[in-house]
């Protein structure tokens, strides 16, 4: 039997991750090896990055709602249980983006859940 060679099939599979270095500078972009560990390395600082940008969201949306409950006369962990205790299903973006652009739905929330109004 006449032996086989991969030639072909390994070539495009190198190109393929050398393409996904583009812009690198250096070996990085030029040799399989190197080009193979950036990109396993870039996707795990992908995806930490997104866990990241999810937390800094988070307490972007946290800082908003308390200044709104501030203005309304109200802590914002008594808003917030006021919420859970009233059964109001809004999630921390949603309130964020109400204490911005609609702030007298906002005062009315308050004043439901008991704020000075």
């Amino acid at each position: 039997m006449t032996r086989v060679k991969g030639g072909i099939i390994t070539h495009k599979k190198h190109h393929k991750i050398r393409m996904g270095a583009k812009g690198m500078r250096a070996g990085r972009a030029r040799k399989y090896g190197l080009s193979k560990m950036a990109l396993m390395k870039q996707g795990t600082n992908a995806y930490i990055g997104r866990r990241h940008r999810r937390r800094e969201m988070r307490r972007i949306w946290i800082t908003r709602i308390q200044a709104a409950c501030r203005i309304n006369g109200i802590s914002y962990s008594r808003f917030m249980n006021g919420l859970l205790r009233k059964a109001i299903l809004l999630d921390r973006k949603v309130l964020a983006d109400l204490a911005v652009s609609e702030p007298g739905v906002f005062k009315k929330l308050a004043e439901e859940i008991g704020g000075r109004g």
